[in-house]
């Protein structure tokens, strides 16, 4: 009769690779902690990355996947020659054309680009990224303006930045997510003019602009906006209950009839039950 078969103890080398992965995971932790300003999305792609090699599951970070989700916004509008979808140390920035966006020394809304700004509040309205600040700017070129509603290009920066901000309320995005300013002329992203003070009228356009950065909030800002939405909820809530009062006369219990002594009896059942 052959021994029983020895129990081989299963290799326990994974051990190694858990444990380094830890230790490096927790170095980067407190590597980022050490720093007073960092990355978000450069920090987001590699907490994305970790979490892909210790799961094995390719995995996508949140400002990557808000990015994807505009992106597609803009193609499927066909917007994409007057929108360009970018990502800074934040989170992602938006690049709006005022030409395509505004009428010509105005702060109205065109038409045309309604639908676009729908589907993107649309977008910022989902619940994965209820927890965003949305801060928009406005940019003009070096042109003076000087018309009664726009005394300079900060009045027409400033203002074509609210009335984003005003759509985007009255598209039930909740105002305290959002900023708006006015920077006029004083940050171009290319020269208004050649070596020789000659316009460029390629770069002035470019220059004429409305950005909207997207971006997570900070500590103190989800704070707020959390109490704000208690508030809210419990005004709301008071206001339905106010609502039901005044339709039940004082003294009168719920579900009594409206005219006194008027009841409606109740139906006889057929023979055959």
């Amino acid at each position: 009769m052959e021994p029983p078969p020895e129990d081989i103890p299963e290799p326990e080398d994974w051990l190694i690779t858990y444990a380094d992965a830890i230790t490096l995971l927790m170095a980067f932790m407190v590597m980022l902690l050490t720093f007073s300003e960092y990355d978000v999305p450069a920090f987001e792609k590699a907490a994305a990355a970790i979490q892909s090699n210790l799961t094995g599951r390719d995995t996508t970070s949140p400002i990557q996947l808000l990015r994807i989700d505009v992106q597609d916004v803009v193609y499927n509008m066909q917007a994409d020659q007057v929108v360009k979808v970018e990502t800074d140390d934040k989170g992602i920035v938006i690049e709006l054309s005022s030409a395509a966006f505004y009428l010509p020394g105005s702060a109205e809304i065109r038409d045309e680009a309604v639908p676009v700004l729908e589907k993107l509040s649309q977008t910022l309205l989902a619940p994965r990224y209820q927890l965003y600040t949305i801060e928009i700017e406005g940019h003009t070129d070096d042109d003076p303006i000087n018309t009664a509603q726009f005394p300079s290009n900060w009045e027409l920066s400033a203002v074509r930045a609210s009335r984003i901000v005003r759509f985007f309320v009255g598209q039930d995005l909740e105002a305290i997510r959002m900023k708006a300013s006015g920077y006029a002329e004083t940050r171009p992203k290319v020269p208004n003019t050649d070596l020789q003070g000659n316009p460029i009228p390629e770069n002035k356009i470019a220059n004429r602009r409305v950005v909207i950065r997207i971006y997570p909030m900070s500590l103190d800002e989800k704070k707020n906006y959390e109490e704000e939405m208690r508030i809210r909820d419990q005004k709301e809530e008071a206001a339905t209950k106010a609502a039901g009062a005044k339709q039940t006369p004082a003294g009168i219990p719920p579900g009594t009839p409206a005219t006194p002594g008027l009841e409606i009896a109740p139906r006889a059942a057929p023979a055959n039950q």
